[in-house]
């Protein structure tokens, strides 16, 4: 992952080549949650697998020159989803005025005119 090629949303990595010696060659590793990548690794392990260097980490080892190129295309949009999501700040909603506390209830201070001369 360091220093390989890799696909990047807000200077972080999505899918990039998978460099550990201890990966096929012809491998790209896909970011994704630990728990979708055990079900795929299980569903079609000729396509997705594991080597012990990467359980540790969210990615699912993908055989090229097996996936489709639909799969493929999933893959890649959902793990670009997973990592823009977790770039944003999230968006936190105003308490209303009742939970906010006395300061919230408050009107806006009025400004007040410039002194005439």
């Amino acid at each position: 992952m360091y220093g390989a090629p890799a696909l990047k949303v807000s200077g972080k990595w999505f899918a990039c080549i998978a460099s550990h010696s201890s990966a096929e060659s012809n491998t790209l590793a896909v970011r994704m949650d630990f728990a979708q990548r055990d079900a795929l690794v299980a569903e079609d392990p000729a396509i997705y697998y594991l080597k012990d260097h990467y359980v540790g980490y969210p990615v699912v080892l993908v055989r090229l020159a097996r996936v489709h190129a639909d799969a493929m295309r999933d893959l890649l949009a959902g793990a670009y989803r997973s990592v823009q999501a977790a770039g944003r700040p999230s968006r936190r909603r105003a308490a209303p005025s009742s939970v906010a506390g006395p300061a919230a209830r408050r009107p806006p201070r009025r400004k007040t005119p410039p002194a005439r001369k």
